[in-house]
């Protein structure tokens, strides 16, 4: 057991051994935090922790353990989740315990330990399809899948939360994040992931539908400075929800011409049809700016695992 430096800012990372996850604990114990992680790594990679970190494998439904992890916390960094809309419809009961009864968990725990601020993983699914872009947090949300009903049904806690125990809560709707230590593999890898897995296997690159479908690719990198920003931030109302996109959007043909190789289409699946964040709200209350452009990123990594 480590113990808290006194001088040190605590934080708890659930889910720090998945791809956002470790991602963030790296950078905040750069920034000189202490960091304790909880996942249970069933979906999240050993070989993604951090040694300085303090690890805790646990599943954040069991809460009578999980709850003694978050004494002495600072800040929680709520992003464990079973994610992806396909993984969802297959198994709407599973990702329900998950992503609903988890957060809910994650939530009593922070109340009762007296956390500071609570940063919720939430996710631009929650707006479905909508008539207008960019997409704006006053936007009624329209969900089209259990997983997007979930995460926002997460921001409903987080804000519940906050009015009724005093818990300051935040909720970050990120927008499609991509980068360094994403899953190429299996249910849960992302088209650009999936793309990048394609080429490497010398494969056909499989685009569903008819592959006109935008989306606002966000760097993980961007993603982790706003996670840290809105832990610090003394603007943030609690139980607000903000945008984390880039503010750009690029259609899933033109990511497949970016990657290179051959295209396959397959049948379209249930997925909204655009998405572009209105970051102005991330910008003006966290002091948040994107840094990292999607094309230029892949470029570098595409010559770095020298495709």
């Amino acid at each position: 057991m480590v113990k808290k430096s006194k001088n040190k800012i605590t934080a708890l990372v659930v889910g720090g051994a998945g791809f956002i996850g470790s991602n963030l604990t790296d950078e905040l114990i750069k920034i000189g935090w202490q960091v304790k992680i909880l996942d249970n790594l069933s979906t999240g990679k050993r070989e993604n922790l951090n040694p300085l970190a303090e690890f805790f494998e646990l599943d954040m439904r069991d809460l009578e353990k999980i709850k003694p992890i978050f004494k002495g916390v600072d800040y929680v960094f709520h992003l464990a989740a079973l994610p992806r809309v396909q993984v969802s419809i297959q198994d709407p009961f599973l990702t329900n315990d998950v992503n609903i009864n988890g957060t809910l968990n994650v939530l009593i725990a922070s109340r009762d330990a007296k956390v500071k601020k609570v940063i919720y993983s939430a996710s631009s699914s929650a707006y479905g399809n909508q008539k207008e872009m960019p997409l704006r947090e006053d936007m009624k949300v329209n969900p089209l899948s259990p997983y997007a009903v979930q995460k926002y049904c997460g921001e409903l806690y987080c804000k519940m939360f906050s009015s009724v125990y005093g818990l300051s809560t935040v909720c970050l709707r990120y927008f499609n994040v991509y980068g360094f230590r994403q899953n190429i593999e299996g249910a849960y890898c992302t088209v650009i992931g999936i793309f990048l897995n394609q080429k490497k296997n010398n494969h056909s690159l499989t685009i569903t539908g008819d592959g006109k479908q935008k989306r606002d690719f966000t760097s993980v990198i961007d993603v982790i400075r706003a996670n840290i920003l809105a832990a610090k931030s003394s603007k943030v109302k609690s139980g607000e929800v903000i945008n984390i996109g880039r503010g750009s959007n690029y259609s899933v043909n033109e990511v497949a011409e970016m990657i290179g190789g051959l295209k396959k289409h397959m049948a379209a699946r249930l997925e909204p049809k655009e998405t572009l964040a209105d970051n102005s709200l991330a910008k003006k209350i966290l002091g948040w700016q994107p840094i990292v452009n999607l094309p230029e990123w892949i470029k570098s990594y595409k010559k770095e695992i020298g495709l």
